[in-house]
């Protein structure tokens, strides 16, 4: 069974100091832009080559992080910094967007691709599509269990990536709108302002969408028997003290001893930490929130960690060098190093002298080779044929040593460039021929008109409200039918697929798809396949990617602007969601459920309340719980300016049916709002 990597953060050069010091086997970092840091000190472009071969001489692997969506202004940046990366010869690089994806495979086959947890890939479906696009590694989403994390590893060639420490999100990554809607920093470009981490009352708890820390840490040996091939600690925004701990607590672990994990959670946690989604426990234990107390534990260790990785006795030294010294009388000593990747070095020194009292033994000889303190080198086998009777001073032999170390970090620390060849992509776009068509998204039949099944060109509602509406005898007009289906599909996937297939039987010709994973179950069934915007399409290159998978039509992620979806160049037709309560979050934790349970949920206890006295109510209807945003988007009073749309969609969550109907009526004939509402981000900028 092979001995799992170790991923640290190096959101700088302390960290990534504080990493390779204490045995991490791998670094991700990101350089100035591009990257869901952005906030972090980070690298730069002219210094990523040094920072790589520092890296490769201590045996420490790099991946650059890319995991942002791209806009397609960013075209020549993302160019930029793949050639550097190529040129520099990283190990890898992550991505979130599915035309980042897409451009470097196009320019660098040779790079390896790790498909980010940004992509919210979460079961065996969804990693059957990241084989066909390239991708050498997935980053599994942090709310899979312990049974699901398994079931990917079995299923898969792909080497799976397990988040085991640090900060855990409330919203599965890659689906967070909070803190874009909310402040126009978006955690899909980088800019998270963590508001989740705020006052939001449930009935059981001050802080409903804040979790405490994951640690896996006890249960690495778990993960290595699921066959988990790199063990990721989160913390690109921490101190390298926190890199240093997390690092050591692992390697610890991993070599079967006990991990410190009292100094790790004095170093950062929030209120302890939690391992409720690998067990499946996700009880109000998983909540939690950063407090004094914790603030002034970090403060009464943090000095105390420094020397991990300070002090050079400590270092961890990673890579194992063979010795073979050579002495023969009237010859020039040879000292040979080889390490474990095959690189070797010789050096020569002085001839040996015939000894007048003490020759140079193999004892000797090993008591000035091994002193390898400070480096990355520590000595494995040592081979010394020595003539009888002769001397070397331990100067010539400690220089030897220096000189041959010096030889192998030249070596390993050479440029191994990527070939790469990053051509300009065109984007072959096409334009409306009339204004867009209206659609409606559902929550219950009961919210549909019959003025809507006229005049509407899909209607989209869960699959079991199909499956209600089929078995009532009712008839239905399968020509617009849509079953939507659930955000995740962390277990399941064929019961689903049986499901639809009966549907079919029925007359359903159209399904919408808002993760990989789901448009890997409904693409063979034959459906007509309609991209949400959950998808995060950003750029012409990510609408031309769903597009080989041959999706009718995309909805554009609402976290752009209406020019810049207008200018989107898809290949196929484009559409927005034009009126409902955006869905902020999509949460495997409920907090609904943990504070009060689901009957009383249903019974209309589904809300929380943020500082401002604000509601935001929590829905499951899509299967996993979302949290929707308490102000409706309204954009009837702006119809004239969504020309060059295909399609708008209209989402009812909570609205009665008399409020949907009103709703619908105010689109088709242009209607100012009648009350609170907001314009979402379609007439604003992300940072």
């Amino acid at each position: 069974m092979n001995r799992p990597e170790i991923l640290a953060p190096a959101g700088s050069p302390a960290a990534l100091e504080a990493a390779a010091a204490c045995g991490a086997d791998a670094v991700y970092l990101g350089v100035e832009g591009l990257n869901a840091r952005r906030g972090a000190e980070n690298f730069t472009l002219a210094t990523l080559g040094d920072t790589v071969r520092d890296c490769h001489i201590q045996g420490v692997k790099v991946y650059l992080t890319l995991n942002i969506l791209l806009l397609a202004q960013e075209l020549d940046q993302l160019r930029h910094t793949v050639e550097a990366a190529c040129a520099a010869g990283v190990d890898g690089v992550i991505v979130q967007d599915l035309g980042v994806l897409r451009l470097v495979r196009a320019w660098a086959p040779g790079l390896k691709v790790s498909a980010s947890t940004q992509l919210s890939v979460h079961n065996p479906a969804g990693v059957r599509l990241l084989e066909q696009l390239g991708a050498s590694r997935v980053v599994l989403a942090r709310e899979c269990s312990a049974q699901e994390i398994a079931a990917v590893c079995a299923s898969t060639p792909l080497e799976v990536e397990v988040f085991v420490h640090g900060a855990l999100c409330m919203c599965v990554s890659g689906q967070c709108y909070l803190s874009s809607l909310l402040g126009q920093r978006s955690g899909n470009r980088g800019l998270c302002a963590q508001p989740c981490r705020l006052p939001f009352q449930s009935p059981a708890t001050g802080h409903a969408l804040s979790l405490k820390d994951l640690s896996l840490i006890p249960r690495l040996q778990q993960l290595r028997e699921c066959g988990v091939a790199s063990l990721k600690i989160e913390g690109r925004m921490k101190r390298p003290e926190y890199v240093a701990a997390a690092v050591t607590a692992c390697r610890q672990a991993l070599e079967g001893q006990q991990p410190d994990l009292e100094t790790l959670q004095a170093v950062f946690s929030r209120s302890g930490f939690t391992d409720g989604h690998f067990t499946g426990r996700r009880t109000l234990e998983m909540f939690g929130v950063r407090q004094k107390q914790d603030v002034q534990a970090a403060a009464g260790v943090l000095k105390g960690l420094e020397p991990l990785y300070t002090d050079p006795r400590r270092r961890v030294q990673r890579v194992e060098v063979d010795m073979a010294l050579r002495m023969a009388a009237g010859q020039l000593s040879t000292l040979t190093l080889t390490d474990r990747e095959g690189h070797r070095a010789v050096v020569e020194g002085p001839a040996p002298q015939p000894a007048l009292t003490k020759p140079t033994t193999p004892q000797r000889a090993e008591a000035s080779l091994s002193k390898t303190g400070g480096t990355p080198y520590r000595v494995g086998a040592l081979d010394c044929l020595i003539g009888q009777g002769l001397m070397l001073p331990a100067s010539a032999l400690n220089d030897l040593r220096r000189r041959g170390l010096e030889e192998l970090d030249a070596q390993r620390g050479a440029p191994r460039p990527v070939p790469c060849k990053a051509v300009p992509p065109q984007a072959d776009g096409r334009f409306p021929a009339g204004p867009p068509q209206l659609r409606v998204r559902a929550r219950r039949l009961e919210q549909l008109s019959g003025e809507m099944w006229q005049r509407v060109q899909l209607v989209t509602l869960p699959v079991a409200e199909w499956e209600r509406l089929a078995a009532s005898g009712q008839p239905v007009d399968w020509e617009k039918a849509c079953a939507g289906l659930p955000r995740m599909v962390f277990s399941g996937e064929r019961e689903l697929q049986r499901r639809l297939e009966a549907l079919g039987d029925r007359g359903l010709r159209h399904v919408s798809v808002g993760n990989l994973g789901t448009v890997e179950l409904a693409a063979p069934l034959g459906f007509a396949l309609h991209g949400e915007p959950y998808l995060n399409i950003a750029n012409p290159w990510a609408a031309a990617q769903l597009a080989d998978w041959d999706l009718c039509d995309l909805t554009a992620s609402f976290e752009l602007n209406l020019d810049w979806i207008k200018r989107l160049q898809s290949p196929i037709p484009v559409g927005i969601l034009a009126y409902g309560r955006l869905a902020l979050m999509v949460m495997r934790a409920c907090p609904i459920r943990a504070a009060v349970g689901c009957r009383r949920c249903r019974a209309g206890e589904n809300r929380l309340t943020d500082r401002r006295g604000k509601a935001f109510a929590v829905d499951c209807t899509w299967g996993c719980s979302e949290l929707l945003n308490p102000t409706p988007l309204w954009l009837a009073d702006r119809l004239g300016e969504l020309g060059g749309l295909d399609f708008l969609t209209l989402d009812f969550t909570e609205e009665p049916p008399q409020e949907a109907a009103a709703v619908f009526a105010a689109y088709l004939h242009g209607a100012p709002p009648p009350g609170e509402h907001t314009r979402g981000l379609y007439y604003k900028t992300l940072l």
